[in-house]
């Protein structure tokens, strides 16, 4: 998995997914040469690599034993974690989505990793118990449609969206579109407090934790949902009920094209040209996981806007692993926790391989991105929860 050697590198994670599937047991040999992925020599999985374009090496036992021990070796940097069993995915999203909205979608499609749809129906009937692993595709949890009032009220997709979202409130019992939207997010909290993996990206990311620490309070303006908002929200706001971020301002205004000061976007000042963003180095024997979750063949990976394109460092909890930043602006770009038995990862920006998507604009093909860094950080958070537990020294 190293620059030099794979010509798909996101392909590579679909076949250890189908490796996994069948029931094999994988090696994901952490810092070794990009973070690769140590497979059963079968004649299937060697065939299956050749249909997919995967580059792949044969090696012999002794071979194995050799890298095995050099892996071991205290003085490396280097582990071999055991892959286990397939993660069941789910990807909560929208009926009928717009081509334009998930980069996580494209790239399970793209390196042929199952996955099922599943939206706030499911998600308040406790269907997400059916599942390993949930991504939140670009959703606002406050209900206030994504923010998009000022540029595209008068949009017949806009207003169209609106209806959708408020007929689905009132055919699960709602009233408001914000109080359903509170009560899902709710759902995925008491999800991942129960031990399962939530990854989530762009808009996903802080309308997530804003509206987990707006619960009961009315911070939706008239034009989204009748009424007037209540005057001292901001007062109001429980931050001790967030996943990741703390001390942060909501922005009052229903133009602006905002959620919160937790975004960047609008702060940061870095041309393109020089957008980049660094991964952190962390101890793969004794820090596995975030070990895991920086895997690539590149410290260094392109930058990509989003509504949410970055979070400020200064209203991160402490708790909070910073995994990838940008060191010039004093932004981090993408984050994990642990909440309750179980974990959470937040990225942002919206799409790896294009860098100010639009709306309307046409989806990125990953053929032409086979070997994409920023997808690749997605692909390590999908295989994550196949990772067998270490037991805790007591």
């Amino acid at each position: 998995m190293d620059a030099e050697s794979q010509k798909n590198h996101l392909k590579a994670y679909g076949i250890t997914y189908w490796t996994l599937n069948k029931g094999l047991k994988v090696k994901w040999l952490l810092n070794y040469r990009g973070g690769s992925f140590l497979l059963p020599d079968t004649n299937d999985i060697q065939r299956e690599c050749q249909i997919r374009g995967i580059s792949f090496e044969v090696l012999s036992n002794s071979k194995v034993e050799s890298i095995l021990e050099e892996i071991s070796s205290p003085s490396k940097n280097m582990e071999a974690v055991v892959l286990e069993k397939a993660p069941k995915i789910a990807v909560y999203t929208p009926k009928g989505k717009l081509p334009w909205d998930d980069a996580v979608t494209m790239v399970l499609q793209y390196a042929e990793i199952p996955y099922e749809t599943v939206y706030d129906e499911e998600v308040l009937n406790d269907g997400l118990l059916l599942f390993d692993w949930l991504h939140l595709h670009h959703e606002d949890f406050t209900g206030q449609y994504g923010k998009f009032y000022g540029a595209y009220r008068a949009a017949s997709w806009y207003i169209q969206e609106k209806k959708d979202a408020e007929a689905l409130a009132a055919k699960l019992g709602y009233s408001k579109v914000s109080q359903e939207k509170s009560d899902v997010a709710l759902k995925i909290r008491d999800y991942v407090v129960g031990g399962g993996f939530m990854f989530a990206m762009c808009s996903a990311t802080d309308s997530f934790d804003i509206a987990l620490s707006a619960e009961g309070v009315d911070i939706c303006e008239p034009m989204f949902d009748g009424d007037g908002s209540d005057p001292a929200y901001q007062n109001k706001i429980d931050f001790n009920k967030t996943f990741a971020f703390t001390n942060f301002i909501l922005e009052r205004s229903p133009i602006v094209y905002e959620f919160s000061s937790i975004d960047m976007t609008r702060k940061r000042r870095v041309p393109k040209t020089t957008d980049y963003f660094s991964l952190m180095e962390f101890s793969a024997k004794w820090d596995p996981i975030p070990t895991m979750l920086c895997q690539n063949h590149t410290a260094l990976v392109k930058g990509f806007m989003g509504q949410t394109t970055s979070f400020t460092r200064d209203e991160i909890k402490s708790n909070v692993l910073v995994l990838g930043e940008t060191k010039s602006n004093g932004e981090a770009k993408y984050i994990h926790g642990i909440k309750g038995k179980g974990f959470f990862t937040f990225y942002g920006g919206h799409d790896p391989e294009d860098y100010q998507h639009r709306v309307g604009d046409a989806k990125t093909e990953l053929d032409l991105h086979p070997t994409s860094p920023g997808y690749r950080l997605i692909l390590n958070n999908v295989l994550f929860p196949a990772a067998r537990k270490k037991k805790q020294k007591t």
